[in-house]
């Protein structure tokens, strides 16, 4: 598994525990995806430019350090990436905001794209792509693609549970792109769910199971 970066921190490990757990209703669902993507979100971040500047203080000067270099874009895949914007934008209130919205087929499983709008200037910045489920990984990596066929050089995936089938997808198909998680789970079922998972991530968001 390349480029992969499963956070081990024990408050990430300790919610996704919680978001696990069959009897967690939808309200705290929706609360612990947004902390774990908050939280998951400042290692993401980690190698974002600094520059030095001069601040004045109230009782002296200070060279201190600033975010500078390409802007930042986070671009959730719907309908279930829509639970972790909340949580990237407390530490990124600056960061546009894209949607790409991918369904997988139920009989293929392959991703079948419905629905798109990116910020203007998305080449330019450095883009996030959000998506709490990676299972085969064919959404992710068709959303990744269509990125790159809009000019952005620099993706990251951040999903909160992955399966090692969509860890080797995007690694065979997008082998730049970095992967962050909190868990790794070793299968799919038949029907492409990841086991042992937590289910539906967008039912259980949105209380439609």
């Amino acid at each position: 598994m390349d480029n992969v970066f499963v956070m081990d921190h024990p408050l990430i490990q300790h919610k996704l525990s919680l978001l696990r757990d069959k009897n967690t209703q939808t309200k705290e669902f929706r609360e612990l995806v947004s902390e774990i993507s908050m939280l998951m979100g400042y290692e993401v971040t980690r190698n974002m430019s600094l520059k030095e500047v001069e601040i004045e203080t109230p009782v002296g000067v200070a060279r201190t350090k600033v975010l500078s270099g390409k802007k930042m874009g986070i671009v959730p895949i719907l309908r279930a990436g829509l639970g972790m914007v909340d949580g990237m934008l407390k530490l990124l209130p600056m960061a546009r905001v894209g949607h790409i919205g991918l369904y997988r087929n139920p009989d293929t499983l392959e991703p079948v794209n419905y629905y798109c709008k990116l910020p203007f200037d998305v080449a330019e910045r450095d883009i996030v792509v959000l998506d709490p489920m990676l299972a085969t990984g064919g959404s992710a990596s068709a959303a990744i693609s269509y990125l790159k066929e809009k000019g952005v050089a620099h993706i990251k995936l951040m999903c909160l549970i992955a399966s090692k089938d969509g860890i080797k997808k995007i690694n065979e198909d997008h082998p730049d792109v970095s992967i962050y998680c909190a868990a790794v789970d070793e299968k799919l079922d038949s029907h492409g769910y990841i086991l042992p998972g937590l289910g539906d991530a967008g039912d259980r968001l949105f209380g439609t199971k």
